[in-house]
């Protein structure tokens, strides 16, 4: 099914929403008719009683069934959202039912969309630091509020007594939040360059079909914590609040990262030396009130890092953090209490190899960086720390004995630490102290992180295998020694309790990833054996039947579902993969618009029966030479006509067609 052109594009929030019901089926009463001719005397005989009932038939297995990946044969499929896949759900009484798929888009960034007050608002606009919209003056007489071409991480819940008005069905929440855009009218590169916004939706839950209507578009207020920082992944806590993140930290040693900071800070504040960059790349959390309304904090004791996605595990204390970085690292962290994550123990992973074939595999030991509370790091900050009071850091070797080698981004480093700075240096500087104490920071783009309770295992998304994981490399950092593929590799980490740190000192958790292997059927194939070595007919880079680029991951614990969506520099088209754990069968449910990345993941199991994935895209039409060279010039028209010129992108849900899925037999 295609999306329709005036739908909401760019990373789509693809929901899987609840399926027709079965028709109910009715017993015989056993009435009879009575007896003795004509005489209307007669008694007839008592009903027979009804038999009784058996135990209801419930959800055993679910199995998406997939589809094509579109070609020039259809340029239409192409250039937008695209399903043309089924999910069969089957039932203990053997019996099953079929959902034909679809794409159900809330909005595409840039439509207008009422703001509970009797206004309207711009979805995906961007606000300053007192909430006033900020303008594209850049070309004259076409002035108007920026808003997003990446809306990104998202999440779906309920809440109890809402007060929204105007919803005729079921409250539903929706938080979105929208990473960057990628440019403004005068085509100008403007990534990193404004405040991300962040949203709050009330949606209409029909209680019929499932189908989720927006009502309410809040704008939440980020001024309490200095505005956000490139909010890319996120994930819904155990506790109902909205895990978002800020990644690629600002590296204060480098010129065009202090220059795009300053960038930042102008269209922020208007003075482009207020913004501090240790004020982000930390990991801000979202509540939902009742009312439609939202409100932020900021966390800064989970490390300062390229924060992508972070999932908190079931004992609501241990948060595993992908970090979409070069060189970076496996972080854990473990809050002092549940539910609160505004304290607790930070540490980094170390990579001990038992494999460099391919993705390669390790067992996994963690380094304690230090404890912290969220308040104290965060007064070091409005205190006015620098870099220089917490480490000295040479970009050339020093040629002194009393400074440690380290990679940083790809490039060497060599540091010193002040002395008393280690919790300084743990929380700020994180990168460059995991790599001082040990840990392996050798990653390249791990970003996606989800977890498969039942199994008690975590999955993370490696998008690339490429420079600092690759023997050999100027990047390497010399514990992670693999092969690839560049297209990445989806990997498994077994969890346990009963772990020690470095020290020896107990780990206060049973969610301890302990090893780390590549799923077989999520390593991506690419064309001619490496990296950018051939094309097929289409121009991709990879099999387009196989995973590439991984990037989001959200695991359905029902479903027993691995979703999987892409950024793919080797993909034309990226895709939303449906990866069955126990059948270990891989189906493409979804296909962005050309040139988008598939973002927004959310799975959700049930919601007042019914069932959703989230999806989200961004950037749609980035067209890349030479994955794109045969597609462009019949696409680019499309594309433009379907996403405001390239300037918007969707927010939905993938969904059935023509009413929800439900995993319960009516």
């Amino acid at each position: 099914m295609l999306e329709q052109p005036n739908a909401g594009r760019r990373k789509a929030l693809k929901l899987l929403a609840g399926a027709p019901m079965l028709p109910l089926g009715f017993a015989s009463t056993g009435l009879l008719a009575g007896c003795g001719g004509g005489d209307d005397s007669a008694v007839a005989p008592a009903p027979a009683p009804a038999p009784a009932p058996g135990p209801a038939a419930t959800f055993t297995t679910a199995e998406f069934v997939p589809m094509s990946a579109p070609t020039l044969a259809t340029p239409e499929a192409m250039a937008t959202t695209t399903v043309g896949s089924s999910l069969k759900v089957s039932f203990s009484d053997g019996s099953s039912q079929t959902y034909k798929l679809a794409y159900q888009p809330f909005f595409v960034t840039g439509d207008t969309l009422p703001d509970g007050k009797g206004g309207t608002v711009v979805a995906g606009g961007y606000y300053d630091i007192n909430n006033q919209p900020i303008i594209d003056t850049s070309v004259a007489g076409k002035e108007r509020q920026f808003f997003s071409d990446a809306p990104d991480g998202s999440s779906l819940l309920t809440l109890a007594n809402p007060t929204v008005p105007g919803v005729k069905g079921n409250t539903v929440f929706a938080v979105v939040q929208f990473e960057y855009t990628t440019r403004n009218q005068g085509n100008a590169s403007m990534y990193g360059l404004l405040p991300s916004p962040i949203a709050v939706l009330t949606l209409d839950q029909d209680p019929a079909t499932g189908k989720l209507t927006p009502v309410k578009y809040h704008n939440v207020d980020t001024s309490g914590v200095n505005g956000l920082w490139i909010t890319c992944g996120a994930s819904l806590s155990p506790w109902n609040t909205h895990l978002s993140s800020e990644e690629y930290e600002t590296d204060l040693m480098d010129a065009n990262a202090v220059t795009q900071l300053q960038g930042y800070s102008r269209n922020l504040y208007g003075d482009p030396a207020r913004a501090n960059a240790y004020n982000y790349g930390h990991l801000p959390e979202v509540t939902v009130h009742p009312d439609g309304t939202g409100t932020i904090k900021k966390h800064y004791c989970l490390g300062r890092i390229s924060h992508e996605l972070v999932q908190v595990m079931p004992d609501e204390r241990t948060v595993l953090m992908g970090d979409d970085a070069t060189n970076g690292g496996l972080f854990l962290f473990i809050a002092d209490q549940a539910r609160d994550l505004s304290a607790g123990t930070l540490y980094v992973a170390k990579w001990h190899q038992t494999s460099g074939t391919g993705p390669g595999s390790a067992t996994l030991s963690w380094i304690r960086l230090g404890r912290a509370t969220s308040a104290e790091i965060r007064a070091l900050v409005d205190g006015g720390i620098r870099l220089a009071d917490i480490m000295d850091v040479k970009t050339a070797d020093p040629a002194d004995a009393s400074y440690t080698r380290i990679i940083y981004n790809g490039k060497p480093n060599w540091v010193k630490l002040v002395p008393g700075m280690e919790k300084a240096a743990a929380f700020l500087e994180t990168h460059r102290y995991a790599a001082l104490v040990g840990g392996s920071l050798g990653f390249t783009k791990m970003e996606g992180t989800t977890v498969n309770i039942k199994d008690k295992k975590a999955y993370s998304a490696m998008s690339r295998i490429e420079s600092s994981m690759l023997a050999g490399n100027a990047a390497n950092a010399g514990d992670i020694q693999v092969e690839g593929p560049y297209s990445g590799a989806v990997y498994e980490l077994n969890l346990k309790g009963g772990q020690a740190d470095k020290t020896g000192t107990a780990m206060a958790s049973e969610w301890v990833p302990v090893d780390m292997a590549a799923v077989p059927a999520l390593v991506s194939e690419d064309l001619g054996g490496g990296k950018m070595k051939q094309q097929d007919a289409l121009g991709n880079f990879a099999n387009p039947d196989k995973v590439a680029t991984p990037d989001n991951l959200k695991f359905s614990e029902k479903l027993r579902t691995l979703f999987v969506g892409e950024d793919s520099n080797t993909h034309v088209n990226n895709f939303l993969w449906a990866y069955n754990v126990d059948t270990k069968v891989l189906s493409r449910v979804l296909s962005c618009p050309v040139g988008a990345e598939s973002t927004g993941l959310h799975a959700v199991d049930e919601i007042n029966g019914w069932t959703y994935v989230m999806s989200n895209f961004q950037h749609v039409g980035d067209w890349e030479s030479p994955l794109h060279d045969k597609v462009k010039a019949q696409l680019d028209p499309l594309v433009r006509a379907n996403y405001k010129d390239r300037f918007g992108a969707a927010v939905g849900y993938l969904t059935g067609d023509p009413t929800g899925v439900r995993l319960a037999k009516a």
